[in-house]
Parts: C-alpha cells; sequence; structure tokens
C-alpha cells in the first residue's frame, strides 16, 4: 500500500507541476503564445513578443526566422515585412512608450524565407540597423518585422507570434564627473521649479564604501534657502553602506546596501502620499509621508556637502556621478525602469536635466531647454557656518571629468 500510495502522489505532483506550467505559460499579456497547437511562429516569440537587440556599433544585424511545431512536409515560404506602425498600436494596448526608428535607419535584407521539405526552421532575413544617428537619446526604438503570408501551408501562425518587436538596446558610453571634495558648492538659480508632487533621479557609481568614519553626503536638491531638502548621505547612525534620503521632513534608510564599482540610478517619488526610493528601477523602500506645506520651490543644487570649512572633506563621499533630473510628478516604476541609460529631454513632466555628459569644462547645460544652465564659477557656500554665502570661483577648476569603459550603460 505504501507503494501505490508513493506512486500516486509522484503522478498527482507531475499533473500538477504539467498544469501549473501551463497555467504560467498561458498569462502572457498579449494574449500568450499558443501552446499545445501546432502552426509557426517566429523564433524567440515564445516567451514574449518583445525581443532585445544589442547595437553597440553600426551596422549591426539581427537574423528573424520563423519556426513550425513540426517538420513541414513540403517547402513552405513566409512573406515578411517592416511594419513600423504596429510601434502606435503595440503602445495603444500595452500603455508602453516605444518609438519607431526613424525612417532610413533600418532595413530588411530579404522579404521572404523558406521552411525546406522535413526540416522544422526556415532561412533567415537580416534586420540591419544602418545608423543611429537620428535617434533621440532616453527613447526607447522597437522594430516589429511581421510575417504577412504563408504559401505552401494551411497551418496558422500562432497566436501571439506573428510579429516580433525587436528593442533596440543601445550601448552607450558616456562621460561623468568624477567627485573632489575642493568642487563642493552650491549654485543658486535666479528662477525656481515649483513642485506639488516629484520625482529627482541621479546616477552614482560608489568607489568609497565602506568608510570608518561616517556620514558622507554627496549631494542635496533644495530651495535657494534649504528649506525644504533634498539630501542623499551614506552611512548616517552607522548603516554601513546604507543611504539615507532625507525630503522636506521625511526620512528613513533604504534597504540596499550598496557597493563599490556598479552603477546605480537612484529615484525619489513623492506622490502627494508616499514617499519612494527606487534602486535601479526596483523599489527599494517607501513611507508614508509628503512634502512639508504641499509644495516647494527648488532653486539650489548642492554638490558634494560644502558647508563650513572642514565638512567637505571629512564627508566627502567617493563617486561618480551624471544624470541628475528634475520632474513635476510622480513617475511609475515602468517609467523609472526605462531611464536606466537616460531619458528624452522632451518628456513630459521633466523641469531640468543634467546629463553631465560634456567631458570637459565646468559649465552643465540643461538638457530640457528650460534654462537651468550651471556655471559652477558662479557658485558659492557658507564657508564659515554663519549663514554668509561666500562665493567660489575655484569651485571650477577641480571638476574632474572621466569616460572610460566604466561609463557604459545598455537601455
Amino acid at each position: 500500500m505504501k507503494i501505490m500510495k508513493a506512486k500516486y502522489n509522484i503522478i498527482s505532483a507531475v499533473l500538477l507541476l504539467l498544469m501549473g506550467g501551463f497555467m504560467f505559460s498561458s498569462c502572457r499579456d498579449d494574449g500568450g503564445f499558443d501552446y499545445g497547437h501546432e502552426g509557426f511562429y517566429i523564433t524567440d516569440t515564445e516567451n514574449s513578443p518583445i525581443v532585445k537587440f544589442s547595437v553597440e556599433d553600426t551596422p549591426a544585424s539581427y537574423t528573424v526566422t520563423v519556426q513550425s511545431t513540426d517538420k513541414v512536409k513540403s517547402d513552405v515560404t513566409f512573406s515578411l515585412a517592416l511594419d513600423l506602425d504596429k510601434v502606435e498600436e503595440y503602445n495603444a494596448t500595452h500603455g508602453t512608450t516605444f518609438f519607431a526608428v526613424p525612417e532610413g535607419s533600418v532595413e530588411l535584407t530579404e522579404s521572404k524565407v523558406t521552411m525546406k521539405a522535413d526540416e522544422a526552421i526556415s532561412s533567415g532575413a537580416l534586420v540591419r540597423v544602418l545608423s543611429t544617428e537620428e535617434f533621440v537619446e532616453g527613447r526607447t526604438y522597437i522594430i516589429p518585422v511581421t510575417v504577412t503570408d504563408v504559401q505552401g501551408s494551411s497551418d496558422p501562425i500562432l497566436k501571439g507570434s506573428k510579429t516580433i518587436y525587436l528593442r533596440i538596446s543601445r550601448v552607450i558610453n558616456f562621460a561623468a564627473i568624477n567627485a573632489n571634495y575642493r568642487a563642493s558648492s552650491n549654485f543658486i538659480f535666479d528662477k525656481t521649479i515649483p513642485l506639488t508632487t516629484l520625482t529627482y533621479e541621479m546616477k552614482i557609481y560608489p568607489t568609497g564604501l565602506p568608510r570608518s568614519k561616517g556620514p558622507h553626503r554627496f549631494m542635496a536638491l533644495e530651495e535657494s534657502d534649504e528649506s525644504k531638502t533634498l539630501l542623499l548621505r551614506f552611512n548616517e547612525a552607522n548603516t554601513e553602506n546604507r543611504l539615507q534620503v532625507l525630503l522636506s521632513g521625511n526620512k528613513f534608510i533604504s534597504n540596499t546596501q550598496f557597493e563599490n564599482n556598479q552603477w546605480y540610478l537612484l529615484s525619489i517619488v513623492a506622490d502627494g502620499t508616499n514617499i519612494s526610493l527606487y534602486v535601479n528601477g526596483e523599489l527599494d523602500s517607501s513611507i508614508q509621508g509628503s512634502i512639508e506645506g504641499g509644495s516647494l520651490n527648488f532653486q539650489r543644487y548642492e554638490m558634494g556637502m560644502s558647508w563650513g570649512g572642514g565638512y567637505p572633506r571629512d564627508q566627502f563621499f567617493s563617486h561618480r556621478f551624471c544624470e541628475i533630473r528634475i520632474w513635476d510628478r510622480a513617475l511609475s516604476a515602468t517609467e523609472i525602469k526605462g531611464g536606466i541609460c537616460g531619458v528624452d529631454p522632451n518628456s513630459e513632466g521633466l523641469q531640468a536635466y543634467w546629463k553631465f555628459n560634456e567631458g570637459e569644462g565646468h559649465i552643465f547645460k540643461d538638457a530640457t531647454g528650460n534654462g537651468f544652465d550651471m556655471d559652477w564659477s558662479q557658485t558659492q557656500r557658507d564657508m564659515r557656518e554663519n549663514g554668509v554665502m561666500n562665493p567660489t570661483p575655484d569651485a571650477a577648476n577641480y571638476i574632474q571629468w572621466v569616460k572610460d569603459d566604466i561609463n557604459k550603460c545598455a537601455n
């Protein structure tokens, strides 16, 4: 009896696994791949119609083929086409913000592919990216390639696999600033950005963790008098390698323990009810809270820790940084993930955007064109801890640029 019982338990477990696998496989957002049915499908669309296409140098190629769930008895020919109109259709269905590639930047080398008798995969057609010069930085482009006709078989194209959407993943090599405590100071703008909801973002590459003496503060985004501020620092209250976030009277410590020698996108979101921290597009922590008084007026950027005589050196945090962005709305997790490498300067709600990719000099351009450029020779700081701001023109002499193989990002 024990043997029979064990046998039935094993059979039950296998059936449950098979049912679970079927249920999982059938839950595709686009209606799903037709598992268990016979027919044709574009290779690599079994799990998702969106497939990554890495492009570092151009021209770059991706081979599109068609497969069958079984060997065909006679030759079958498939007509393929680039159908850029499907980008808008896909966005409308899935709530995404992909872009069609600029005209002339991509070609399909073959309009027909053939699956020979007694085979289950067709010949290949190359999708070639000829140039990315017209691509707008920060946009995510997809290339839809679809089967328009089948000759030689009455078998169907399986559901969800008639079109492959090649998401272009560009490898971007960028410049960044290597932090120097002598450059620590403040730039105060002559106008403000009023914010009731917000997203603040920045990219950092730590090189100074851990430190025996903390905290070490590396930036702040503030009102002109520092009355309402976002302040970021590591190792506060002996929290080794964790980030403390202070935003307008609210504060919390990250769950993430940060490590040296990797890039992080930090996104702080205030939606009026909660204040959240995302790390590389993933929610790290969230607390109930809102901006004091319901609003603030951004007007001041602090690089490093600039207050007093000894603080710039004592609280210095060794790191690289770039991509500081100020939004007047709360970004969704999907939007944040889409901006790992950069965002479109014309994005809705983006009020100021310093890419810090100039590579030379001490003037940092606002990519949005909204007029928030910074000239680091026009900075000032409170040197004597008495509330008096002193000009710091020499801070511009200590801006250190770096561009190497570390500064790469694939979107």
